[in-house]
C-alpha cells in the first residue's frame, strides 16, 4: 500500500491547508459549534466553501461538486477535520443531496440541489421515532395519498437541529400492509407547512441540539416523493451508508488527543502514579486512530480503483465512535475536579465557570459523545451487518 501522496496531491493539500488558515472565520472558533453559534454564523464557513467550489466534495460535478478524485476528497476531509472547522450542513450536502441526485427526478434536482448547495435551504433527518431508532424499519409516521398530496402524521424524534431547519426529509409508512422494508417511502416535506410543530430535546448536557417534530395531518405536494412509493429503504440505506463513512473521524480524533496530552500534562504532576496511568492510554488510543486511518488509507484506495467498500462504512463507525468516546472519557477523568461544572446554556449567559478554558467544555463533550455509538444506527446494529456480511453469521 503506498501512503505517500503524489506531488499534485500534495500541493492541493497544502492549498486546503492554506484557505483554511487564511479563510475559517474567527466568530466560528467556539467550543460546540451546534450549540455556541446561531444559525448565520455556523452558514459563514458553508458560504465561503459555496463560494470556492468546495462546498460539495462527494457530488459529482454536474450537480455542483469539485470533481474531485476519491484520494482529494480524502485530503480534504482529513484537513478539514484536523484543523477544527464546522463541516458543511451535513443533512443537507452529505445526506440527502446524494439522495436527490441519485434517485430525484429532474425537476426535483433543478429545485433542491442549487439552495442545499448555497445553503439557502437547511435540511434535517426524520428518521428516528418513539420506538423505531435503531430498528428503523419499524417506522409508523403514515402517508396517505389523497390526490396530488400526501396526508402525513407521525413524530419525528431526536432530529438535530430542526429549530434551524427549512426542510426534512423524512422515511414515511405508506403500505401499512406490506413487510416493513417495503412499506417505506422517502418524503421531502417543507417545515414551514401547517402542521409541522418542534418542540425542543434538552440533553443531559444542557443544550439545545436535538427535538421532537410532530406531523399532523400535514399535506406534502406528491411532487415532493422521492423515487417510487414503497422504495424509501433503498434510498435510506444508501443515505445511512454516506453517513457513517463519515464517522471515522481520524482528524478530529488526532485534535482531541492533542488536547487531551496538554491537559495531562498541565494537571497531573509526573511524580503521581496517575501520569503514567494516563501515558499507558493515551500511547493505546494513538495506536487505535492509527490503526482506524491506516484501514481507512485502504479503503480509501480500493475506492480510487473502482472497488465498492462494503461493510467498511459499519467498520468505521463502530471503531470512530468508540475512539472518540475513549478520548472524551479521558479528558474528562484528566481534568478532575473542573468536570463537575456545566456551562450554563445559552453560552451567552452569564455565569462563573471556574478553573482553566480547556475544562470548560470537557464534561459536555464527554456526556454528549456518549450519543455517537447509538445514532446513524447503533454500534450493536453495525455489528449484526459486519457478522452476515463478512462472517457469514
Amino acid at each position: 500500500m503506498e501512503l505517500a501522496l503524489s506531488p499534485e496531491d500534495a500541493a492541493f493539500r497544502d492549498e486546503v491547508r492554506a484557505f483554511i488558515k487564511d479563510n475559517y472565520p474567527a466568530e466560528m472558533r467556539v467550543a460546540n459549534p451546534e450549540t455556541d453559534l446561531s444559525k448565520e454564523q455556523m452558514l459563514l464557513w458553508h458560504r465561503i466553501l459555496h463560494k470556492k467550489g468546495w462546498i460539495a466534495p462527494l457530488w459529482p460535478k454536474e450537480y455542483g461538486g469539485p470533481g474531485w478524485s476519491i484520494t482529494r476528497r480524502f485530503i480534504f476531509e482529513q484537513e478539514t477535520t484536523r484543523a477544527g472547522t464546522m463541516p458543511p450542513l451535513a443533512f443537507s450536502v452529505t445526506m440527502v443531496g446524494p439522495v436527490i441526485y441519485t434517485f430525484g427526478n429532474d425537476v426535483q434536482k433543478k429545485k433542491f440541489l442549487p439552495r442545499i448547495l448555497s445553503g439557502e435551504d437547511w435540511w434535517c433527518q426524520g428518521y428516528s421515532e418513539p420506538g423505531s431508532g435503531s430498528d428503523l424499519a419499524t417506522v409508523r409516521t403514515k402517508a396517505v395519498r389523497d390526490g396530488d398530496h400526501y396526508i402525513v402524521n407521525g413524530h419525528k424524534t431526536w432530529t438535530t437541529l430542526a429549530q434551524h431547519a427549512d426542510w426534512i426529509f423524512c422515511l414515511v409508512r405508506t403500505d401499512p400492509t406490506a413487510k416493513p422494508q417495503s412499506g417505506i417511502s422517502f418524503l421531502l416535506i417543507d417545515m414551514k407547512s401547517p402542521g409541522v410543530t418542534v418542540r425542543p430535546i434538552i440533553t443531559i448536557d444542557g443544550s439545545h441540539e436535538v427535538n421532537d417534530v410532530f406531523l399532523e395531518n400535514v399535506r406534502v405536494p406528491a411532487e415532493n416523493l422521492i423515487g417510487e412509493e414503497n422504495k424509501g429503504w433503498t434510498y435510506a440505506k444508501f443515505l445511512l451508508g454516506n453517513e457513517r463513512t463519515s464517522m471515522a473521524g481520524i482528524g478530529r480524533s488526532t485534535r482531541y488527543i492533542a488536547r487531551l496530552k496538554k491537559i495531562v500534562k498541565a494537571e497531573i504532576p509526573e511524580d503521581d502514579p496517575a501520569h503514567l496511568e494516563f501515558i499507558r492510554d493515551i500511547a493505546r488510543v494513538e495506536l487505535d486512530v492509527l490503526a482506524l486511518e491506516a484501514t481507512e488509507l485502504r479503503v480509501v484506495g480500493q475506492m480510487a480503483r473502482g472497488i465498492d467498500p462494503g461493510p467498511a462504512a459499519s467498520l468505521f463507525k463502530i471503531r470512530g465512535t468508540e475512539i472518540f468516546q475513549n478520548i472524551t472519557e479521558l479528558t474528562h477523568r484528566a481534568i478532575g475536579n473542573y468536570g463537575l461544572a456545566i456551562r450554563e446554556h445559552p453560552v451567552s449567559a452569564n455565569h462563573f465557570m471556574p478553573g482553566p478554558d480547556y475544562g470548560h467544555t470537557a464534561s459536555e463533550k464527554f456526556l454528549n459523545s456518549r450519543k455517537l455509538s447509538i445514532y446513524g444506527g447503533s454500534n450493536e446494529i453495525q455489528r449484526n451487518i459486519i457478522a452476515k456480511a463478512v462472517l457469514g453469521l
